[in-house]
C-alpha cells in the first residue's frame, strides 16, 4: 500500500489523485469557463468546514499567492454560532479582529457536486504572521512536526459513521427531529439488500468525493436504522483530516441535494451510536514500518511503547476524542462502543484495537464519535504515542475477551468528567501548550452550560403532569 502525500500525489511519486487540482490547471480551467467558484475555507473548533465562496477570477487575482482574511470569533463561538466568553483569542473586548486565511494550494480540488466549483482549505495566521496555535489544523501540524523531530511519519485512516433519513433537513427541524423516518426499517449491517435501498444516494457520495481528490475503499450498512459508513484509503495524518472534513461536509451537502438528511452525532437515538474509528500507524521517513517487530501481538519495542501511551493519556485526551455532551451516550456495554481503557488484538470490546500485521500494523482509536474533530483526535492520540516512546512505558497485557466486563479504569463518562481531567493534565499542557489547553477547556465549558440550562423534551415528559 502507497500512502498519499498531503500534495495529493503518491508517496512514491506518482501522479496527483483525479481531481486535484495545481494553480496552473485552475487557470486553465477558469479561462475554459469550467470553474468560476473558489471555495476557501477552514476548519473550526467543531469540526466544520467554515469561509468563503469566491469568485474564481478574484482567488487566482488576489487570494492564491495571498489571503484572505476572516473574523477571529470562527474560533470562540458555540455550535450555534453564539458569541460566548472566556477565549482569549477573541473577544468584545478584544474587538472580534480578523485573521488571515492562508490558502495550503496543495489542498486545491474540484467540488464535483457543485458546479464549476473548487475548493481548497486554509491555514489560520495572525496579522502578523504567527500561527493561530489554537487552530485545530494548527494543533496537528504541531504533533506532525514533533514527529518530524524523531524521524517519524504518520498514518491515519478515518471510519466514520452516519444515519441517513428520508427526511430533509428544513422538515427534520420543523419536526423538532422527532418521528423521523430512518432510509433502512431494519439493521442492514453488511447487507447488500439493505444498503441497495439507499445505494443512488451512497453512490453519489462515493463518486462526489472520488471526484475531489480522495480514494473512496468501500461502503458498506451498520446497525442502526438507516446507518452505514463509506471508508476511505488511508494517508499522511493531514491528508486524512482534510479530507474528512471536507467528505463531511459534502456528505451532508449531497444528502440536502437529494431531500434526505444526514446525521453524524454520536448518539442520535437510543440505538447504535456513531462512531469514528482512527486508524493510526507510524512509519520512518524513509517509509519503513516501526511498530512492528518480533514482541508480542508482532510489536516492536517502539510499538509497544506507543500503544501503551495511548492507554496512559486516554482519559485525559478523551475531550478531544468526544467534544461534545451527546458523545458520552455511546459508551454503553455491549454497544461495540468502548468502556474500559484497555488494548487487545483484534478486539472491539477495547478502546484501543491492535490491527493488521507487518506495514500494516496500528492502534485503532474507537473512543471518538461521528462528532469528532478528526484533527484534534489524530493530534491526541499522535502526543499519547510520542509520550509512550519518549518515556518508554511498558505495554500491559492485552485484553482476550470481553473487556466490558472490566471496571477498574473506565472511559470518562461524561465531558464533565472529561473537561476535570485535561484541565488537570500536565501532559496535555507539555504536549500542546497552556493556550490550547485552555482554549479547549473553554469549548467544554460553553457546551456544558448551554446544555445545564436547557430544558429538555424528556424532563418535559416526566414531569409536566407527574411531578
Amino acid at each position: 500500500m502507497t500512502p498519499v502525500s498531503s500534495t495529493g500525489v503518491s508517496g512514491t511519486g506518482g501522479a496527483a489523485r483525479p481531481g486535484m487540482l495545481t494553480l496552473e490547471e485552475l487557470r486553465l480551467a477558469v479561462g475554459a469557463g469550467e470553474i468560476d467558484t473558489v471555495v476557501l475555507a477552514l476548519t473550526d473548533m467543531q469540526g466544520r468546514l467554515q469561509g468563503k465562496r469566491l469568485s474564481a477570477e478574484f482567488f487566482l487575482a488576489e487570494v492564491a499567492h495571498e489571503f484572505s482574511e476572516g473574523c477571529n470569533y470562527l474560533l470562540a463561538v458555540d455550535v450555534d454560532m453564539n458569541t460566548v466568553g472566556g477565549y482569549e483569542i477573541s473577544s468584545w473586548e478584544r474587538g472580534y479582529g480578523d485573521f488571515v486565511l492562508r490558502p495550503d494550494m496543495a489542498t486545491l480540488r474540484r467540488v464535483p457536486w457543485h458546479p464549476a466549483t473548487a475548493l481548497v482549505l486554509a491555514d489560520l495566521v495572525w496579522l502578523d504572521g504567527a500561527p493561530v496555535l489554537e487552530s485545530p489544523r494548527q494543533i496537528l501540524r504541531g504533533q506532525v512536526s514533533r514527529l518530524a523531530e524523531r524521524d517519524l511519519v504518520g498514518l491515519a485512516g478515518t471510519e466514520l459513521e452516519f444515519v441517513v433519513f428520508t427526511d430533509s433537513y428544513e422538515q427534520a427541524a420543523a419536526r423538532n427531529y422527532a418521528g423521523l423516518s430512518p432510509a433502512n426499517g431494519y439493521n442492514v449491517d453488511y447487507s447488500i439488500l439493505g444498503t441497495s435501498r439507499i445505494e443512488p444516494l451512497l453512490r453519489r457520495i462515493r463518486n462526489g468525493m472520488s471526484g475531489a481528490g480522495m480514494y473512496v475503499e468501500s461502503a458498506k450498512g451498520e446497525c442502526n436504522l438507516g446507518q452505514h459508513e463509506i471508508a476511505f484509503r488511508y494517508a499522511d495524518v493531514l491528508t486524512t483530516c482534510d479530507n474528512h472534513s471536507i467528505y463531511k461536509t459534502g456528505a451532508k451537502e449531497i444528502a440536502a441535494q437529494e431531500g434526505m438528511s444526514i446525521t453524524f452525532m454520536a448518539k442520535p437515538n437510543q440505538r447504535e451510536g456513531n462512531s469514528c474509528h482512527i486508524h493510526l500507524s507510524l512509519r520512518s521517513s524513509e517509509g519503513g514500518p516501526v511498530l512492528a517487530g518480533d514482541g508480542p501481538a508482532g510489536l516492536s519495542k517502539l510499538g509497544e511503547h506507543f500503544v501503551a501511551g495511548q492507554l496512559a493519556a486516554m482519559r485525559e485526551f478523551t475531550l478531544l476524542y468526544a467534544p461534545n455532551v451527546n458523545s458520552y451516550k455511546r459508551y454503553v456495554p455491549g454497544s461495540f462502543a468502548p468502556t474500559a481503557v484497555r488494548w487487545g488484538v483484534d478486539n472491539r470490546t477495547c478502546a484501543i484495537r491492535l490491527v493488521g500485521h507487518g506495514h500494516s500494523l496500528r492502534a485503532e482509536n474507537r473512543t471518538p464519535g461521528g462528532d469528532v474533530n478528526p484533527y484534534l483526535a489524530v493530534a491526541g492520540m499522535i502526543a499519547a504515542g510520542l509520550h509512550g516512546i519518549d518515556n518508554e512505558l511498558p505495554l500491559e497485557p492485552g485484553v482476550e475477551g470481553n473487556a466490558y466486563a472490566d471496571t477498574s479504569l473506565r472511559v470518562p463518562h461524561t465531558l464533565r468528567d472529561a473537561l476535570e481531567l485535561w484541565e488537570k493534565s500536565e501532559l496535555a499542557q507539555a504536549a500542546f501548550g497552556p493556550d490550547v489547553q485552555r482554549h479547549y477547556a473553554n469549548y467544554a465549558r460553553v457546551e456544558l452550560a448551554a446544555y445545564d440550562a436547557a430544558v429538555t423534551d424528556w424532563e418535559l415528559r416526566r414531569g409536566f403532569e407527574r411531578l
